[in-house]
């Protein structure tokens, strides 16, 4: 299971870190992934760490602002973001999988989402 937490109301510039806890196994082999879903519009992906090697990727849109990062011992993982801008307004998602990181399709296992609001 994944719970993420972290999510609330900002000002934009401001920042926030989410963190995706994970329970009833080990999810060090897996590919870590962060998605996001305004209202209206598709799951886009965020960012993805593969813990095991310290492998991070992320989505253009957020490069240079937000940091995924993971820690074994607790089996969860983060997303700093930080310079948050009003389009980052979403429902963030964590996710885990083992068949690539961009795509909602290559993860297995979602957590049950938290609100990220960005107020101007």
């Amino acid at each position: 299971q994944l719970q993420a937490s972290g999510g609330g109301l900002v000002q934009a510039g401001g920042s926030l870190r989410l963190s995706c806890a994970a329970s009833g196994g080990t999810f060090s082999s897996y590919v870590m992934g962060w998605f996001r879903q305004a209202p209206g519009k598709e799951r886009e992906f965020v960012a993805a760490i593969w813990l095991s090697r310290d492998n991070k990727w992320y989505a253009e849109s957020v490069k240079g602002r937000f940091t995924i990062s993971g820690d074994n011992a607790k089996n969860t993982v983060y997303l700093q973001m930080n310079s948050l801008k009003p389009e980052d307004t979403a429902v963030y998602y964590c996710a885990a999988g083992s068949r690539g990181m961009y795509t909602t399709s290559s993860y297995d296992y979602w957590g049950q989402g938290t609100l990220v609001t960005v107020s101007s």
